[in-house]
């Protein structure tokens, strides 16, 4: 089992910047990747970010450029820096992390709401 809990949502400005944090605690050492999810009201569950253990990293489209996945194994954190944010970012944000394949485990954060507006 993996534990998840994220911090650092909130209310910003459009253009302005957070910090997301994710804390992983249990059995990380089989944990292949962990990424950010984000879900709108009305809308699916999409990928923002994925890192895997050897630091491949992927982006959704729509945030290339703007959010930054890193990782800190010390810490068992990965964090998700958000720049340039714009009020189509605003969602419940998702911490995620699985095993190879996900079949063997795949855990799920409670969620943080990140809100752009005015």
């Amino acid at each position: 089992q993996v534990q998840l809990v994220e911090s650092g949502g909130g209310l910003v400005q459009p253009g302005g910047s957070l910090r997301l944090s994710c804390a992983a605690s249990g059995r990380i050492f089989s944990i292949y990747a962990m990424g950010w999810y984000r879900q709108a009201p009305g809308k699916q569950r999409e990928l923002v970010a994925v890192i895997t253990s050897s630091n491949r990293i992927d982006y959704a489209d729509s945030v290339k450029g703007r959010f930054t996945i890193s990782r800190d194994n010390a810490k068992n954190t990965v964090y998700l820096q958000m720049n340039a944010l714009k009020p189509e970012d605003t969602a419940v944000y998702y911490c995620n992390a699985f095993y190879n394949p996900p079949s063997q485990g795949d855990y799920w954060g409670q969620g943080t709401q990140v809100t752009v507006s005015s």
